[in-house]
């Protein structure tokens, strides 16, 4: 976790600690979006079922697409800390060496 503190000191990145919770956040959005899909489509399934099975599909897809792409945007961003985290490491390492 972060302190405060760190929030005014610009000695460690605070992203990394909170991107699991707008990753959280970002899933309970795209699951709520995803059943108002899937009432809307039952709903217009009384008007034409085909269209309605279709847009059921569409919603239950697009749910698991969304889910799948926030956590390769979520890993993308965590990689990104993380090989600046070793690059430090790498140039601490050398600058000890020298």
């Amino acid at each position: 976790m972060f302190d405060f503190q760190d929030l005014f000191q610009w000695d460690r990145f605070i992203t990394p600690t909170i991107i699991k919770t707008f990753y959280w956040l970002v899933i309970a959005v795209i699951v709520l979006f995803g059943i108002s899909g899937i009432l809307w489509s039952l709903t217009a399934m009384a008007i034409s079922p085909f269209v309605g099975f279709i847009q059921l599909l569409a919603s239950i897809a697009s749910m698991f697409v969304g889910i799948v792409f926030s956590r390769i945007i979520a890993e993308f961003i965590l990689i990104v800390f993380r090989i600046n985290e070793h690059l430090g490491a790498i140039r601490d390492r050398d600058a000890g060496m020298h």
